[in-house]
């Protein structure tokens, strides 16, 4: 077949086309290819989560408002640089998530041991300054001088007037021997010393015999200077030799006998310098020496006495008085690790704190055990686990140890606890801490709906449960782990319905609430499931914990205001 020219050329062109569309509609789609391919990295670029630095369990996909606290959510990993730690179990935070978090740190010193031990007092007679008046010879009392007790007699002063007949017998001996005193000189010198044991003075023994006559009636003088403290005998009482009459105190001096907890034992020494203050005399302020401690521990109360002798001259110190008494500790000889108490977190027998390291990376803590020693007022000892030179976060504990639990590393909540940790005690005990715990939930709820007069009707009526447990339902470890807490509880609860807003009343439940979470932690005396709560803006953003039967938050701290800021913390079954 015969193939033209002009076919060729048609064919040519076609292809020519062919060809440039081609192109055109393959670059169209790399295009298109290349711009989805874009768009998704984009997309997956803004897939940022978001946290509070507060309430680490919120998480959000885009910025915003906090809807537990109304503070603004961060990045999560601004908030917890999980790619910066330092090792496996550290957490690492950022500056502002440190700042927003009111996390501080401090280094680790040796210090003087120093505590302020408070004390109670009562006053009491001084034992060596007591003394029996006893009748010094037999008779009957014919006229009593000492009506009363109270009554202040001195040395020599005429207390009673007796008839005795044996003291009349011998009187006749007497002026009898002295009759023959030239032929039987020894017969009168034994009866003038007869009447001497009798107490009859050298002049009254020369009276009878200037006399010549038996006296009926002697008078019976005291032999010391005093208050009576008991009176024994009244008139026409026939009394015996060496017959207890009188009991006779002349307080010149008294004891003042202190009541020391058994954790403060170790501070106080014989020799320390005591200072008290006596409500009889609100502007003055007294001191002594501790010149005794009783070798034995109360087994109820749990304390041991320590005592000081006071001058009281002027007898303006009464027994039975009560005092209030101050002991500053401080042990110079030698230095110690110690750490405020707001950088340990404790419970049962597990104490840690949360130790500072730096890098390029930033800033990590790590949890480490600790062994605690003395407890001082507002620090503690630490025995073994931190050194010198160290820096530990001193607040905003509870936000790192959350932060690390969020993270799934071992942190106080999460971390396993021993079955030592938990004491059982009897169901009479868990009977005795009952009715606390059913006011104390009480009280919470009033602070929730910011009832002030409730609240404060409620703690008053926490106190007076809280003072009639009967101590001797724990038995064994259990009782001294109470004694422990009652002394603790007794200074919470001293003035806690004394408060004149509900503001003031909220920071002593804060201190409650401590209280009653290291109980039921130790003790687990309630048989229903318990919610321990924490609210990190509480106590000016320290942050502080509650107990509640019901899992969602109603805070105490903040009522109204904020009554949904907090969260659970751990379940308590």
């Amino acid at each position: 077949m015969k193939i033209n020219k002009s076919t060729i050329i048609v064919v040519v062109i076609s292809v020519l086309i062919g060809a440039v569309v081609g192109y055109f509609i393959s670059t169209s789609a790399s295009q298109e290819i290349s711009t989805s391919s874009h768009q998704h990295t984009a997309e997956e670029s803004n897939d940022q989560i978001w946290t509070c630095s507060m309430h680490p369990s919120v998480r959000q996909n885009e910025p915003g408002d906090c809807p537990i606290c109304g503070m603004d959510l961060i990045p999560l990993d601004e908030a917890v640089g999980e790619g910066d730690v330092l090792s496996e179990e550290a957490i690492s935070m950022s500056a502002t998530a440190m700042k927003l978090a009111q996390v501080s740190t401090t280094k680790v010193e040796r210090k003087a041991v120093e505590k302020d031990i408070r004390l109670t007092a009562k006053i009491q007679d001084n034992d060596r300054l007591n003394y029996v008046q006893t009748a010094h010879f037999p008779g009957r009392v014919e006229d009593l001088r000492v009506n009363y007790t109270g009554e202040y007699v001195r040395k020599g002063q005429v207390v009673a007037v007796l008839y005795s007949p044996e003291l009349l017998t011998a009187q006749e001996e007497l002026l009898q021997a002295n009759q023959d005193k030239d032929n039987q000189p020894q017969l009168f010198e034994a009866s003038k010393e007869k009447l001497k044991n009798w107490k009859l003075t050298d002049v009254q023994i020369e009276s009878i015999i200037v006399s010549g006559k038996p006296k009926e009636q002697f008078e019976l003088r005291a032999d010391y200077s005093g208050y009576v403290t008991e009176k024994k005998i009244k008139e026409g009482d026939y009394v015996k030799l060496g017959q207890s009459l009188f009991e006779v105190n002349n307080l010149s001096s008294v004891w003042v006998l202190f009541d020391v907890y058994e954790r403060d034992i170790p501070f106080v020494k014989l020799g320390s310098e005591v200072n008290f203050t006596i409500s009889s005399f609100p502007n003055e302020e007294f001191s002594g020496n501790i010149n005794f401690i009783d070798p034995s521990l109360n087994p109820q109360s749990r304390v041991v006495k320590a005592r000081a002798e006071i001058q009281n001259v002027d007898g303006r110190l009464k027994p039975e008085m009560l005092v209030k008494g101050n002991i500053q500790f401080k042990n110079t000889s030698e230095s110690a690790i110690v750490v405020p108490k707001s950088a340990v977190m404790w419970t049962g027998k597990k104490s840690v704190v949360y130790v500072q390291e730096d890098t390029e990376k930033g800033v990590s803590f790590v949890m480490r055990n600790v062994e605690l020693g003395l407890p001082l007022n507002d620090a503690f000892v630490i025995e073994k686990g931190l050194e010198e030179g160290e820096e530990i976060a001193v607040q905003g504990v509870f936000s790192i140890d959350a932060a690390a639990q969020l993270s799934g590393k071992t942190s106080m909540m999460s971390a396993d606890k021993g079955e030592g940790d938990q004491i059982d005690i009897s169901d009479n005990a868990k009977a005795e801490l009952n009715p606390l715990y059913a006011q104390y939930f009480q009280l919470k709820d009033a602070l929730t709906k910011d009832d002030f007069e409730t609240a404060k009707a409620k703690a008053k009526e926490l106190k007076a449960i809280f003072s009639k447990i009967d101590m001797k339902a724990f038995k064994g470890d259990a009782h001294e782990k109470w004694m422990e807490y009652h002394g603790k509880m007794e200074k919470v609860l001293e003035h806690i319905h004394h408060h004149d807003n509900i503001e003031d009343l909220r920071k002593n439940f804060i201190a409650l609430s401590d209280w009653m979470i290291q109980v039921t932690e130790i003790f687990r005396p309630i048989s229903e499931t318990l919610y321990l709560q924490h609210c990190p803006m509480a106590d000016n953003d320290k942050g502080a914990d509650w107990l509640s039967k019901e899992e969602p938050i109603v805070n105490p701290y903040f009522g109204e205001s904020m009554l949904r800021c907090g969260e659970v913390v751990k379940k308590i079954e």
